[in-house]
């Protein structure tokens, strides 16, 4: 299995302090099953601002340490994004890092809003070649209020990934009901951990999509798994038309 989405590179931001703590979180990964994973450190946030350059440099010294200690992990360039407005300038000046160096960027919101320019941004990332991927969107406060904000984005190009933990429910039962609610509209395309530590935001892949089998199917389980090796290598992955979800359906008390 391929995790997308994590905080594994030492001292860059809230995920591993210290290279132990990489080295920790890293045979974690492997007993969860994974084989791959996108180090994906915060960047243009109020507390981070982790360059391409830092990125690449980090990369290659964890894969170098998990290579001599035969830990079977690889680490897979990437960032977690902010959305900012000068996104794409940046990246023409190669400062963001693009999934495993390929067409694919993990872009981050508030917690509470979707940015009013973020559609004229995706658009203009589509346009020279970059595909935007919304994090975690089922913990998007104006997303769970008003899903077509997500609906629109999706319909126009942008895919999204929900987190490990809101579909096993360690985020609560709404956070965990809507996630499957998206998942049941084809509003999101990745299942990711967003690992952070080995207790409060460990690797949990398996086990979300566990969850996923046991109330989809393996048929669900296994377009996840494979999206996310299409994503890494740069190629198309599967998504179906996706559907307006009313506040009505995800609440159930208008």
């Amino acid at each position: 299995m391929i995790d997308i989405h994590c905080h594994i590179l030492p001292g860059l931001d809230d995920g591993a302090e210290t290279m132990n703590d990489s080295i920790a979180m890293a045979k974690l990964a492997v007993r969860n099953g994974i084989h791959q994973v996108v180090a994906t450190p915060h960047h243009k946030t109020s507390k981070y601002d982790n360059s391409k350059a830092t990125v690449v440099e980090r990369v290659k010294e964890l894969n170098l340490t998990l290579q001599k200690l035969q830990i079977p992990l690889e680490v897979l360039l990437g960032q977690e994004v902010r959305v900012y407005g000068d996104l794409i300038e940046d990246y023409m000046n190669d400062q963001i890092v693009t999934v495993n160096l390929h067409n694919y960027v993990l872009i981050e919101f508030p917690s509470n809003h979707v940015p009013s320019y973020t559609e004229r941004l995706f658009y203009n990332m589509q346009m020279n070649g970059l595909t935007p991927i919304i994090a975690h969107p089922e913990r998007n406060s104006q997303i769970v209020e008003q899903p077509d904000k997500l609906f629109h984005l999706i319909e126009k190009g942008a895919l999204s990934q929900v987190t490990a933990s809101s579909l096993t429910g360690d985020f609560g039962k709404k956070i965990q009901k809507f996630s499957f609610q998206l998942i049941e509209a084809s509003l999101t395309h990745f299942i990711a951990t967003d690992a952070h530590n080995l207790t409060t935001r460990p690797f949990n892949l398996a086990e979300a999509y566990d969850v996923i089998g046991k109330k989809y199917g393996i048929d669900y389980v296994d377009l996840f798994i494979e999206n996310a090796e299409l994503m890494t290598v740069g190629k198309m992955i599967y998504r179906e038309d996706p559907k307006r979800m009313k506040r009505k359906k995800i609440f159930g008390i208008f």
